[in-house]
């Protein structure tokens, strides 16, 4: 069987950045990948990708990247599921980052940090948000509720993840 991921995209946000009781690093964030083909309307669609990656790894993707970062991210697909605080069963696809890859230099991301005038939506317009690759061409809206951990998931409200060393699949 084989389970393997390569995606390129964009970060939606900062990597929210964790340690479980024991100490290790837990990183999770969305990545923005825009699909190859255009829709009805010739507009590009992109799919948010929910990644969560372990340890050291963790912690330098944490400092070498920020909102809006193009990476490359390698790993395996997981499904998960856990019961929320109402009693219902929540499931949860996400990839599980084993490697990534900067793709813009340090200059790059400063530039791109300076040049959009920030404001509500932190992208420089209110309506439209970049696609995966920096443009708002597509015109796909931004709405941070759509993207991001689920708000009453394990990693909600930064709470402590209580996870030992036995529970990591590696």
């Amino acid at each position: 069987m084989i389970n393997r991921t390569v995606l390129v995209g964009r970060l939606t946000r900062d990597l929210d950045l964790k340690y479980t009781s024991s100490g290790t690093a837990v990183g999770s964030f969305n990545l923005a990948v825009n699909r190859q083909f255009t829709n009805a309307n010739g507009e590009r669609e992109t799919d948010f990708i929910n990644c969560v990656i372990w340890r050291k790894s963790a912690e330098n993707l944490a400092n070498f990247t920020g909102k809006g970062s193009l990476i490359a991210v390698e790993g395996r697909i997981q499904t998960r599921n856990y019961e929320n605080q109402q009693g219902q069963k929540v499931y949860v696809t996400e990839v599980v980052v084993d490697n990534f890859s900067l793709l813009e230099s340090r200059a790059e991301s400063e530039q791109r940090k300076n040049a959009a005038p920030q404001n509500s939506d932190g992208f420089g317009n209110a309506s439209q948000a970049p696609n995966a690759f920096g443009n708002n061409a597509s015109g796909n809206v931004y709405n941070a509720q759509n993207v991001g951990m689920p708000a009453n998931g394990p990693f909600a409200g930064g709470q402590e993840v209580n996870i030992t060393d036995d529970d990591l699949p590696f």
